[in-house]
Parts: C-alpha cells; structure tokens; sequence
C-alpha cells in the first residue's frame, strides 16, 4: 500500500511516516502543496493523507486539483479538532475521510487500511483467496489456518495482488506501490519476490500474464 503523506511539519510527518513503514506501508512524503499536487497527478498511490495548511498551494486546492485531474485515490484529510469550515469544504473538495489533530497514530493506520480495502471494493475486513486468508484492517496473512510469515516486500507484493485477487496486476504498477519514490530497484525484483511468494504459497497460486502482469488465484499447487 502506497501512501502519499502531504504534511509541511517535518517532526509530525517523520513520526508519521515511521509508523506507517512499520506496518509495511511505503511512504512518499510531500511538504508542500505545489509538490503534492504534481506528486498526486503524475505517480501511482493506494491513499493519501493531506494536511490543509501548506506551503505554496494550500490543501483544498491540491484536493481540488487532484479531482479535477481524474485522480480517484481515497484521500484521509488532517483537521483542526474544530475545524468543520476546514471539513465542510474538504468534502466538497472530494476527501473521504477526516482526522483531528492531535491523533493516535494507531488510528490512522486503521482509518488507511479501510479507505483503501473499500476503494478496491471490499467492504469485508478479511478477504479470502482459496486457502489463503488476509485481514486487511490488522495487516496478517494465514494460510491453511496458520500465520503466514512474510518479509516487507513480499507483503506489499501480495496484499496489493489480494486486493485485486483474480485480476491482472500490471508489473509496472507493483513496483511502484512497493518501492518509495527514490528508491533504487533492480529490474528482475518484482520477479524474485514472486518466486518467493509462490514457494510460500504454492507454485500455482501467483499467475504470470505474459506481457501485461501477475494475478492471485484460488488454484492450488500441484
């Protein structure tokens, strides 16, 4: 799950951005809203948190600006604890849900996890894929009833292939919602965290769509 953090105060976006790496998000941050904006309309994100007091471009503008670019992305807007102006205006603008300063970082995470399993159309909190289970509001995988142990990437790599179980998933769109925007990726990554995911999984759980991407499957290993 990649998430584009828009915040100008560098302490609360670190600490922010720290949790979020922890629970295996990748986390792009903007400071200001000039970059958000571009940041918004030309990469690839799963949900983006959006301060309103920024720097150059204010927050509702980038909202604004982002809609009118097509840009569909569940956005979690940071409020004033009274600040309905602020939310009033947000929604007009297009945000889907909202957080009071101060907040529980805990809480973000789950509010994040439930825009972005509704966006791909679950409105159920654990998904199933044949044998393989996945709770999308705590984060954990089981297979065949048992925890499934998971490296970061291999995480990323599957949670973005369970939320669009039985779909294609182009290669290129795995990559970026897996590695952070300055990142270094070596061009055969994708494919060797594959390879370890179907060792995991069984060798016919993971399908390769010849020139477009992979796709999750309910079919068991041979």
């Amino acid at each position: 799950m990649r998430v584009l953090l828009v915040e100008d105060d560098e302490d609360l976006s670190g600490r922010i951005a720290a949790v979020l790496r922890s629970e295996n998000f990748v986390v792009d941050i903007s400071r200001n809203g000039e970059d958000a904006l571009h940041a918004g309309l030309t990469e690839l994100f799963d949900v983006a948190i959006l301060d309103l007091g920024l720097p150059k471009i204010d927050g509702v503008s980038v909202l604004k600006g982002w809609r009118e670019g097509s840009r569909n992305l569940p956005v979690l807007v940071l409020t004033a604890r009274d600040g309905w102006p602020d939310k009033v205006a947000s929604f007009k603008a297009g945000a889907d849900d909202f957080l009071a300063k101060p907040f529980k970082v805990e809480e973000l995470v789950l509010r994040l996890r439930a825009l972005v399993r509704r966006a791909a159309g679950h409105a159920a909190a654990r998904l199933t894929c044949g044998a393989l289970v996945f709770d999308a509001q705590l984060g954990t995988f089981e297979l065949d009833g048992l925890p499934l142990k998971l490296t970061a990437l291999e995480w990323r790599v599957l949670s973005c292939l369970m939320l669009r179980k039985e779909m294609v998933v182009d290669r290129r769109e795995l990559t970026e919602r897996v590695y952070e925007g300055d990142a270094e990726v070596d061009s055969n990554s994708i494919e060797v965290i594959i390879a370890r995911l179907r060792k995991k999984l069984g060798a016919n759980s993971i399908e390769t769509v010849r020139g477009r991407g992979y796709m999750l499957t309910a079919a068991a290993a041979p």
